[in-house]
């Protein structure tokens, strides 16, 4: 099994800058994507970005040019780089992994979350 384990949550500022890591641990695979979803209170889980296996990335259009996805193969370990970050930005962030053989056949792993709390 896959287990995802996210850290790097925390308090800041608006304007401020935090950095989430993800790491994946368990039998080795091979990994589709890994992304970061989040959700506020109220409201429902959204995509905040996405890295596939071949390095392409995705962002919300909310976060794009604030946001940076990135990984590190060897260590199994994907960050989410966070800058300017505005009240909005304040939810739980979810890690996300997905080694789906196939599009009708989901194998997707989830992390317990980290809270993102952005506020003066």
């Amino acid at each position: 099994q896959v287990q995802l384990v996210e850290s790097g949550g925390g308090l800041v500022q608006p304007g401020g800058s935090l950095t989430l890591s993800c790491a994946a641990s368990g039998s080795l695979f091979s990994i589709n994507a890994m992304g970061w979803y989040r959700q506020a209170p109220g409201k429902q889980r959204e995509l905040v970005a996405t890295i596939t296996s071949g390095g392409s990335r995705a962002y919300a259009d909310s976060v794009k040019g604030r946001f940076t996805i990135s990984r590190d193969n060897a260590k199994n370990t994907v960050y989410l780089q966070m800058n300017n970050l505005k009240p909005e930005d304040t939810a739980v962030y979810y890690c996300n992994l997905d080694r789906s053989p196939r599009w009708d056949r989901p194998v997707v792993y989830w992390g317990q979350g980290t809270q993102v709390t952005v506020s003066s």
